[in-house]
């Protein structure tokens, strides 16, 4: 075994070989060690670097995905069977899933334009009419960094603040992306990183939990690790769980850590050449960042198609059934049962990621809306049509530390051959 995941290491760089072969000379191969305590105070580092002011005095703790930071969260946050959590529409499932693992119900929020991100009037809205409807206040507020593009965090503060309600904020896909020239996830009273294989940086799966304080790190590294008491035997008084994160896959975040800002200027590289090869395309539009204290990490760069826009195919989209997993999507193994739904991107969105499929280029469509997912068709939903308006016209085109000046080119050009 050992020398099979050795192996593996020949496709990364010398210094994330050379913490992970660390762990096995010294046979830290378990779910705790050096390498987490080191990969945690490197993003430490990172997260409390605030250009141009004193930085924060954030801790974090790393855990074994995304998702199990969330998770923590909620629960750090007294969330129980009943409560009710709101939530960005607009998003990757697992920023609703844990709320609905701990029996609570989420409430999900619509987006703004500008942003793609949670609109700060519905959000409002939706705190006075919970409380109209239910008695109460939600127990937490859960904005999304989609794609890395920074949320409205000034005016999302300052309504969970006036409401006191915990604000969780997801930068699983805006590590290293600022507002006003703070890292997203130090602003709120947890902030949640991941580590995914396709994110800025990667431990292979992974993930990790922003925390005020060293009192709040140290009740979530609690909850983590199956709530253990400090007994000479195992002593357990409330229901914790086993989501540290191994000291293999920190070795590998240590490493990736040498090379965020690399990472992090090559994915607005990227987005800037896409902004500049598609500027006189007519029909295509690039996201860009709306604001000027918006700096967005460009995760997946992103860009939307007129309607009216003609693709070549577009005659022929969803009229099968798709058989494979779309745009690297992992664990796709049941069969869906028609080949469309009642919402759905349009046609020539479709067709055009039908088109870069065949050059071998992975495209995906945007996040489907949580609200409009059949799972939450009975979840409180407070709506403006913006997201469903913009899953509609959008597309994801690659970004990732690999794709080259040349690829992006390809891309583009690959974009121009497919419009009729």
């Amino acid at each position: 075994m050992r020398d099979r995941i050795l192996l593996c290491l020949a496709h990364m760089s010398g210094k994330e070989q050379a913490f992970i072969k660390e762990a096995f000379d010294t046979n830290w191969v378990v779910p705790l060690g050096p390498n987490v305590n080191g990969f945690e105070a490197d993003l430490e580092d990172f997260v409390n670097n605030r250009m141009g002011a004193e930085p924060l005095n954030k801790r974090v703790v790393a855990l074994s995905a995304g998702t199990a930071a969330v998770h923590l969260a909620l629960i750090a946050c007294g969330v129980e069977q009943g409560d009710e959590v709101i939530v960005q529409s607009f998003t990757f499932c697992a920023s609703s899933h844990p709320i609905t693992y701990l029996g609570a119900t989420p409430v999900f929020v619509d987006s703004e334009r500008d942003s793609w991100n949670m609109d700060s009037e519905l959000l409002e809205e939706a705190i006075k009419d919970r409380i109209a409807k239910a008695g109460c206040k939600p127990k937490a507020i859960i904005p999304v960094a989609l794609y890395g593009m920074p949320y409205r965090i000034d005016r999302i503060m300052e309504i969970a603040n006036r409401y006191e309600i915990p604000v969780i904020e997801d930068a699983a896909e805006g590590l290293g992306s600022r507002y006003n020239g703070q890292v997203l996830g130090t602003f709120g009273k947890y902030g949640v990183l991941s580590f995914n294989g396709n994110k800025m940086i990667t431990t292979s799966g992974g993930g990790a939990l922003v925390c005020d304080n060293a009192e709040d790190k140290n009740k979530v590294m609690w909850y983590a690790t199956q709530a253990r008491e400090s007994y000479p035997y195992y002593q357990h008084e409330a229901i914790g769980y086993n989501y540290r994160m191994s000291n293999i896959c920190a070795g590998i975040g240590r490493g990736q850590m040498t090379v965020i800002n690399d990472h992090i200027a090559h994915h607005k590289h990227v987005q800037a050449l896409y902004e500049e090869l598609l500027k006189d395309v007519p029909g295509v539009t690039m996201h860009c960042n709306p604001w000027q204290e918006s700096d967005s990490n460009f995760w997946l760069c992103t860009a939307t198609l007129d309607p009216d826009l003609r693709i070549k195919g577009q005659e022929n989209a969803y009229k099968s059934i798709v058989t494979g997993a779309v745009g690297g999507a992992a664990g796709v193994i049941h069969a869906a049962s028609t080949a469309t739904t009642d919402c759905q991107p349009n046609d020539n969105v479709e067709a055009l990621r039908v088109c870069l499929d065949k050059a071998n280029i992975e495209a995906r469509p945007l996040w489907k809306p949580m609200h409009k997912q059949p799972v939450y068709r009975n979840a409180p939903a407070y709506t403006n049509g913006v997201s469903e308006s913009l899953f509609k016209v959008g597309i994801c085109l690659p970004a990732g530390p690999y794709v080259t000046d040349a690829d992006v080119r390809y891309i583009v050009d690959t974009i121009k051959d497919s419009i009729e």
